[in-house]
């Protein structure tokens, strides 16, 4: 056993606490020699034990009859889809590693998303991003994004996996955080999946896929602490990652599970070697004895604390049944990957990892994970001050503009609305052949599901800026957006990943924003009946200088289409077909872009959000889609009612004539984002059975005017021609950073 002991400054450089040092001492009887205390750093760290964040986790829903594992029990989510399938599907940050090596940072967080779905015996069929940045204007923004584009491009294009949608947010909150989620869905059949977990005393222990190295090592703890300047110094907590050899590991490891000689496996993601280890030990309630001179390295005399630590991508920990090690190794020899027996289950809950014979650590597994021996805090929590400040804003201190064509051309062009085409045509969305949104746009992705007739329908939502506001009705928000862009697109939402990123979670007001997100994502989520399968919380998004970025608790949401023929497009069909809003407006500017950008007013409350009433106009939706009453559907979000009809018009270069209603003001009516509304095209033909169904559902409704074949008129007034206002939607961000 190593000889040198540490002490409490040693446990405070390696980001624990000093009760926590006094703990460690306590479970194991004696004082940790250094990599003992490595290993406990690294599995109570926030980002590893969600220490700081579990009491509120818990309270999320949880179930459903789709739901084949839960939140925490495995790599990811896993829901039954019908016809003996189920999706897998989870969502991840990789936000520290991305401000501070952008490419690889976002690259090797498209590798771990996607070993976390295929290690559950699962093949990742889509991908998508949400992405948050500073100021789009500034040089170090500029760099950030066109690395973390390139990395994920780089990474997802490489190893094969379509990117089919996403999100893309500025705002100078993020100018040094900025926020990198990944998210990704693989299909399985079921009883065909993979667990996390080890048992049967005896059975070999295996590494398979890339050689170990230092990289990556801390970067648990590097997550779970504000960025500093200081912080470009740990850029060996930064991962490097190698698509090729990631797709060869996948094709690899579903076929090892396919041999039917599997107990467990789990990726090595955060932590690496420890975490794979104590929780798949935990979760069996089995012990390890790991034999580290074994593990294939790529540099010489890596010492035991950086082989357990290190998060080298590309690595799986395998527990096979004894007797089948030669199933294994003929395996990865036929992929050309390491495959090397590190170790045995053994009897109890001790993990002992050797060096050259001699025990470097002796840590008891139960005792290092979430559910275990971790600590759990409840953190103190306290409202803001501008909360407060923020409910006392009143629209009429804001005086109407005279040329409302003018807001309209500033928020077509406006980085957060126009086109996000400089992005995704960097990625590959058309390998696999499944994607079936492409070419006809909608409010979500829709990916086939090979061998029957469904579709998943995938999208990522979450608009920080009313999260901010007010945590719980932004959270709400973020949750309904998102079923409704599925509904808008005809599948049927059914269940929720999510990635919860915040600033230090102790201080008070930070906490009390994560409290309140949970609080609105569990009504909502408990109101649409999408129970959450997991995710991942990412704290520490701040600064010094600059504080905490905005709240950003991401949803990510899966749906189902049952039947292709109800799949719905938000573009318009053909001139003369008439345009109704489903809903009801307000007279609500609150946290829109149009306040906030153009008048500059940064404080408002969240939008006009009414549960009841988006539930009704999700439901009268996905009636009259299956009815085949409408041609087109798209929710009103960012931008308001404009932008919604502007993006209607613009895939097939046709224009609008509506009205507004003289009810409301009319820079509230065209540019509010008041909430539960959406803009529908209808054919003469179908009007009276259209009208007569939402009528019947209780649902308000106004015809807001026709479909023409170019220009916009509102009011009688000439607003533009479709084309030039495409160019400029469609450029404007090119023009910002090319």
């Amino acid at each position: 056993m190593e000889k040198q002991l540490t002490t409490v400054e040693t446990a405070q450089k390696l980001g624990l606490l000093e009760e926590e040092f006094e703990k460690i001492k306590q479970i194991l009887g004696r004082t940790p020699n250094f990599t003992e205390l490595s290993i406990f750093s690294v599995m109570w760290s926030e980002h590893c034990s969600y220490k700081n964040s579990i009491v509120w986790l818990k309270t999320l829903p949880k179930d459903s009859p789709r739901m084949l594992a839960k939140a925490g029990e495995e790599n990811a989510g896993l829901v039954d889809i019908g016809d003996g399938y189920a999706c897998s599907f989870k969502i991840e940050s990789h936000n520290h590693p991305s401000a501070i090596e952008p490419y690889q940072g976002a690259a090797t967080g498209v590798g771990g998303i996607n070993r976390d779905i295929f290690t559950m015996g699962a093949r990742p069929i889509a991908q998508l991003n949400s992405l948050r940045f500073g100021n789009p204007h500034s040089e170090k923004t500029k760099g950030l994004l066109r690395g973390v584009v390139k990395g994920i491009s780089h990474y997802g294009n490489a190893f094969g996996i379509p990117t089919v949608g996403g999100e893309l947010f500025f705002d100078e909150c993020y100018n040094i955080n900025p926020l990198v989620n990944a998210f990704s869905a693989g299909i399985v059949k079921v009883g065909e999946t993979a667990s996390a977990t080890s048992y049967g005393v005896g059975n070999p222990v295996f590494i398979v896929g890339s050689a170990t190295g230092k990289d990556g090592i801390h970067g648990a703890a590097f997550a779970s602490k504000d960025i500093t300047e200081d912080s470009a110094k740990d850029l060996p907590s930064v991962q490097v990652g190698d698509p090729f050899q990631e797709k060869l590991l996948m094709e690899a490891t579903l076929e090892i599970i396919q041999s039917g000689h599997v107990i467990g496996m789990q990726d090595m993601g955060a932590a690496g070697i420890t975490c794979s280890t104590s929780e798949m030990s935990a979760k069996g309630e089995h012990g390890m004895d790991i034999w580290l001179d074994k593990v294939p390295t790529r540099q010489k005399d890596m010492v035991p604390f950086e082989i357990l630590l290190s998060e080298s991508q590309e690595r799986m920990l395998i527990v096979m049944k004894k007797g089948y090690e030669q199933t294994i190794k003929d395996i990865c020899d036929k992929w050309d990957l390491y495959c090397e027996e590190i170790g045995v289950v053994t009897e109890g809950g001790r993990l002992r990892y050797f060096m050259n014979g001699e025990l470097a650590a002796d840590v008891p597994a139960d005792d290092l994970v979430l559910g275990g021996g971790a600590p759990v805090y409840h953190r103190e929590y306290k409202e803001p001050a501008y909360f407060q400040e923020a409910k006392k804003f009143n629209i009429d201190q804001v005086q109407e503009p005279e040329d409302l064509q003018a807001v309209a051309d500033f928020l077509t062009t406006h980085p957060n609305i126009a086109s996000k085409r400089w992005v995704y045509r960097q990625y590959d969305s058309m390998v696999g052949t499944a994607t079936t949104t492409t070419n006809a746009p909608a409010d979500a992705a829709v990916v086939k599901v090979k061998g029957t007739d469904k579709s998943i329908v995938i999208t990522v939502d979450c608009n920080s800026r009313y999260v901010y506001a007010d945590p719980e009705q932004g959270t709400a928000i973020a949750v309904a957006e998102a079923a409704r862009n599925i509904v808008c697109t005809g599948g049927e939402p059914i269940a929720i990943t999510n990635c919860l990123n915040f600033g230090n979670p102790y201080v008070p007001e930070v906490y009390w924003h994560f409290v309140g997100a949970i609080k609105g994502m569990g009504k909502a989520c408990n109101a649409f009946g999408t129970p959450v399968t997991g995710g991942n919380v990412s704290f520490y998004n701040q600064s010094s200088d600059e504080g905490p970025v905005f709240p950003t608790p991401t949803i990510g949401m899966l749906g189902l289409l049952e039947n292709k023929e109800n799949q719905m497009t938000l573009a318009f069909q053909k001139a003369g077909d008439a345009i109704y809003l489903i809903g009801d407006s307000q007279n609500d500017i609150a946290s829109s872009e149009y306040l906030y950008s153009y008048h500059n007013v940064k404080l408002s409350p969240a939008p006009y959000f009414d549960m009841d009433q988006e539930l009704k106009v999700q439901a009268a939706v996905k009636e009259i889609i299956e009815q085949k009453l409408i041609r087109s559907a798209h929710d009103v979000a960012d931008g308001g009612l404009y932008i919604a009809l502007l993006e209607a018009a613009m895939p097939n270069e046709l224009g609008f004539d509506i009205e507004t209603d003289k009810n409301f003001r009319k820079d509230a009516f065209l540019f509010g984002e008041s909430q539960s509304r959406v803009v529908v095209s209808v054919s003469a033909e179908q009007q009276a059975a259209f009208e007569k169904a939402l009528q019947n559902k209780g649902v308000n409704f106004t015809k807001l005017g026709t479909v023409t074949s170019h220009d916009c008129h509102i009011d009688g007034a000439l607003f533009g021609g479709i084309t030039v206002a495409k160019k400029h939607y469609d450029t404007a961000l090119e023009q910002i950073l090319d």
